[in-house]
């Protein structure tokens, strides 16, 4: 399997909706930003899968010194092979990368988040960083885009904060803001057992429309000379959009199911998208 493979393969298995929204790339940097988003897999899945904090602290380590053999022309994973072209074509900065694993770092240090501003920090770490990187890629013109990038990331985590709400609290995570709880009357039990109630429900509308709020922002701030070359961010704008929709429309049941949209329903939503934005 060659490096590009690996990628394409850990792309599609995720299921991910970022898969949907480069489909419609030119080869080039379709395959640039698949080694991205691989990447984010890599080191994502060491916070996520690993119990053992020690021992993903160790892994996330591995992948600072694979970084620095990257940029130093080399590498050894496939992930990182597939990359360094992509690091060398769009002058992707080796800086942006550690961000993220240094956001791949607080899920290790932190279950709880006492407040949006310190949430705000992992969400630029994991997302918004990610966001410019993937502009870059893309490409553009205007410095005004990476403040679109940055916010639409911003806003593409906030939306997973949301969906995943009660996956999370199976492995005792709760991201939403505790200064947040406590305003609307919920408390980390009733999130860990999965208790739902119209406070939980005011509280998930709140964070919605925040939600909102950064992907207006986000589009605001695209200047029209780079709309077309930003359509894949577009696209997953769109896409993830709906998915708000459908979360609000069922309720805010995410405690006890996980709402998601299917993938030929993504696929339509990434060729209209892709076609008329």
């Amino acid at each position: 399997m060659t490096p590009a493979e690996y990628c394409q393969e850990k792309a599609a298995k995720s299921g991910s909706s970022f898969y949907y929204s480069f489909l419609f790339l030119p080869r080039e940097r379709r395959a640039a930003i698949t080694a991205l988003y691989a990447f984010c897999r890599e080191v994502d899945d060491i916070a996520d899968e690993c119990s053992d904090a020690t021992l993903a602290r160790t892994k996330l380590e591995w992948w600072r010194v694979e970084l620095a053999r990257t940029f130093a022309g080399q590498p050894s994973h496939p992930v990182s092979q597939a990359l360094l072209p992509a690091i060398r074509s769009y002058d992707l900065a080796r800086e942006q990368f550690e961000e993220i694993i240094d956001g791949m770092e607080m899920d290790l240090q932190h279950v709880r988040y006492a407040d949006f501003k310190t949430l705000q920090l992992y969400c630029y770490r994991v997302a918004a960083v990610v966001g410019q990187l993937a502009a870059a890629i893309f490409g553009y013109s205007e410095r005004n885009t990476l403040k679109y990038a940055h916010d639409l990331g911003l806003a593409f985590q906030l939306t997973n904060i949301i969906r995943d709400v009660g996956e999370d609290a199976r492995r005792n995570r709760i991201y939403l803001p505790q200064d947040e709880l406590a305003q609307f009357g919920v408390k980390d039990s009733d999130i860990l057992a999965g208790h739902s109630s119209a406070a939980f429900r005011a509280l998930m509308a709140y964070q919605v429309a925040r939600a909102r709020t950064f992907y207006q922002q986000a589009l605001s701030e695209l200047p029209p000379t780079d709309r077309r070359g930003q359509r894949p961010g577009l696209v997953m704008a769109a896409i993830y959009q709906t998915l708000l929709n459908e979360i609000e429309n069922d309720g805010y049941h995410m405690l006890d199911r996980r709402i998601s949209l299917t993938p030929l329903r993504k696929l339509w939503i990434a060729w209209r998208t892709w076609m008329f934005r």
